[in-house]
């Protein structure tokens, strides 16, 4: 199971830069046996309780940079004199992960757990989290790990509590399985140890003025033999945390004072913990896992400063707000002439409509065969990466409509192995710029869609795009090339460009030849067929205002549309890469698809800026289920992927 462990050096111990980088480190080294997936600590001084947490072994992140700077921020905190003794206490709470429910992948799932008054770790498994989460409707989950529970439960109890150790015992009460916790709240300037097993062991140095536990006694034994805090006491002073017990120590004097969850905290103990109504937090929890929140963004949309070739003027606003064009639809009416020289009299095929089964597509067949009396032939190429919602959703408007569906399948299990191919080559080298290269099998549906014209003899091809919120730039970008304007139509990139982005891919392929696998022809295929094949496609959204409300509700009415378990947003998941593409940008560069469509909602007035914001949270929160698919079907192992890219040196 996992290790926990914590100290608490009292104002006056001595405890400086030296001896508190000394403890964390001994600390960690001896709990990391005990899990060795995920790691993270909490340090509250000053104030404040930083969290930094990351999804490696212990050993890997103490020598990370990440850990090295977020040590070096605690520690300008830390108030010590000359002499090296405090004048503010500090308290640690750390935990080496053994990963039992929760992808570590995810930093949420790792631990301290963050909650909306707690931060805390957790030694154990609950077993009945599932019927907890059911039957208390009023504490919300957020994370795949049992453990969350554990503190939501104590904020919900602390909440009518007038002490910790009462509240404690409450949700020991709730809960089933085997659980040793050390959490801090932001009510009070205590840490709190809890167990139901009783693998807790602690030792209060008092002539040091430290107090310090761990998850085993060979643990606590093997810090006190090389421990910095200079102590007449040591190892005689371990004690054992009896199971149904748990015990309070205050960061002023760092004394434990013992408690039963099944009778009332002692008076003293009362004295200890009783909490008087307060107007702020006396600590504040900061998670600074991500530095996401820290990247400057526009202050008028909500791109960030990692986002390729932005400058922000004097106000903030950056160069992207200043050269948009509200979109101007060219028009029904417009329209309405290039369909009139092909709608057909009898009823039979007129026009050919690319059909991916997202939302775009759905929308647009509807409207083309309802609002316009068309009568359209849906096309699907399928490459291997048509997710399973999107194809109902195509069963389902096609059947209603009564549209034939023509499909073209590719050697699907090929497609997927070059995917995995690329992908891993990507990892030897990763570049932002060569994330498209995962996708390049897709890019045949133009083939198929010039083929079909030749086929059925309808010159007439409806592609459901060119929505100009839906552009994503940044992925010629970071190939160091800027877009033209070329209203979402690939084609239409300028010559500059398509030739810029061909060599710069051609570098990329010399300078990391792992590229050069069996998947190599079916990009240039792809290259080719994209960029310089001819192009005459009518794109519906360049005529026909773009309303997500409207589509959506749309969908859901006339089709009773599906959408993903677990999200709100209905972009794209008619594609099975973009969930695993959009979590390289988010990691790597704090970014994704969803902010820049959402910036673009900004600016066309759709948005506010507060939303947007709250939005993009949101979107870019990891989708497992769809991530764990894309893996399946590629075949790779998502946890080890995953790990390397959340290793991958960050643009903030």
């Amino acid at each position: 199971m996992c290790g926990i462990f914590g100290f608490i050096a009292a104002p006056g111990s001595t405890c400086d830069d030296g001896v508190f980088k000394t403890t964390l480190g001994h600390l960690f080294r001896l709990s990391e046996p005990r899990g060795r997936e995920a790691s993270g600590l909490v340090i509250s001084s000053g104030g404040l309780a930083r969290v930094f947490k990351r999804g490696s072994a212990p050993s890997a992140m103490l020598k990370s940079g990440d850990y090295q700077s977020f040590l070096e921020t605690a520690l300008a905190d830390l108030k010590a004199g000359t002499d090296g003794r405090l004048a503010e206490p500090v308290a640690v709470i750390g935990h080496c992960r053994l990963v039992t429910a929760g992808a570590e992948t995810i930093s949420g799932n790792n631990q301290p757990i963050i909650t909306d008054h707690s931060v805390g770790v957790h030694n154990g498994i609950i077993t009945n989290d599932e019927a907890l989460w059911e039957g208390t409707p009023e504490i919300t989950r957020q994370l795949d790990s049992d453990s969350e529970v554990i503190f939501r439960l104590l904020d919900k109890h602390c909440a009518v509590e007038a002490e910790i150790p009462a509240a404690v015992g409450q949700m020991f009460g709730d809960i089933e399985g085997a659980a040793s916790i050390a959490f801090f709240r932001d009510d009070a300037k205590i840490m709190t140890l809890a167990t139901n097993t009783g693998s807790l062991y602690y030792a209060h140095l008092e002539d040091a003025g430290v107090f310090v536990f761990s998850s085993e006694r060979f643990i606590l034994d093997s810090f006190l033999k090389v421990s910095p805090f200079k102590s007449a006491m040591n190892n005689e002073a371990v004690r054992h945390l009896q199971p149904g017990s748990g015990c309070v120590a205050g960061f002023e004097d760092a004394r434990p004072e013992i408690f039963n969850f099944d009778s009332a905290p002692t008076p003293q103990a009362a004295n200890t913990t009783a909490k008087a109504p307060v107007l702020e937090p006396v600590l504040k929890i900061v998670d600074h896992t991500h530095r996401v929140s820290d990247i400057r963004r526009c202050t008028k949309c909500v791109l960030p400063e990692t986002y390729p070739f932005i400058e922000f003027d004097s106000g903030g606003v950056c160069n992207y707000c200043h050269d948009y064009e509200p979109q101007k639809p060219q028009g029904r009416d417009a329209l309405e002439e290039i369909l009139a020289q092909h709608r057909s009299k009898d009823g039979s095929p007129d026009c050919i409509v690319a059909f991916s089964g997202g939302r775009d597509s759905s929308y647009g067949m509807h409207y083309i065969k309802n609002e316009l009396g068309m009568n359209p032939i849906a096309l699907t190429y399928d490459w291997g990466m048509v997710t399973g919602i999107a194809r109902r959703n195509q069963a389902r408007v096609c059947g209603k409509l009564g549209v034939e569906h023509v499909l073209r399948a590719a050697d699907i299990p090929a497609k997927r192995r070059y995917i995995r191919k690329n992908i891993m080559a990507w990892l030897k080298r990763p570049k932002l710029g060569m994330v498209p290269l995962f996708m390049a099998g897709d890019k045949m549906f133009f083939h198929y869609l010039r083929e079909i014209k030749k086929e059925t003899g309808i010159p007439l091809v409806l592609f459901c795009g060119g929505n100009l919120m839906e552009r994503t730039d940044f992925k010629a970008g970071f190939a160091g090339v800027r877009e033209n304007e070329h209203g979402n139509r690939l084609f239409a990139l300028s010559a500059s460009n398509k030739i810029g982005l061909f060599l710069w891919y051609g570098w990329q392929y010399l300078i990391n030849p792992r590229y050069f696998n069996e998947s190599f022809l079916d990009t240039m295929r792809a290259y080719f067929t994209t960029f310089l094949e001819k192009e005459d496609f009518v794109y519906l959204y360049h005529y026909i205002p773009w309303d997500e409300d409207e589509i959506n509700q749309t969908l859901k009415q006339e089709f009773d549309w599906e959408t993903a378990t677990g999200r709100k947003n209905t972009w794209r998941i008619g594609d099975g890469y973009t969930s695993f593409i959009n979590y390289i940008y988010y990691t790597v560069a704090g970014f994704s698809e969803y902010d820049t469509f959402r910036s673009c909602q900004v600016r066309e007035g759709l948005l506010s800026r507060d939303d947007a914001l709250a939005k993009v949270k949101e979107d870019n929160q990891p989708h497992m289920e769809a991530l764990a698919d894309f893996a399946r079907q590629t075949g790779f192992n998502l946890e080890e992927v995953l790990t390397e890219i959340n290793a991958i040196e960050k643009l903030y």
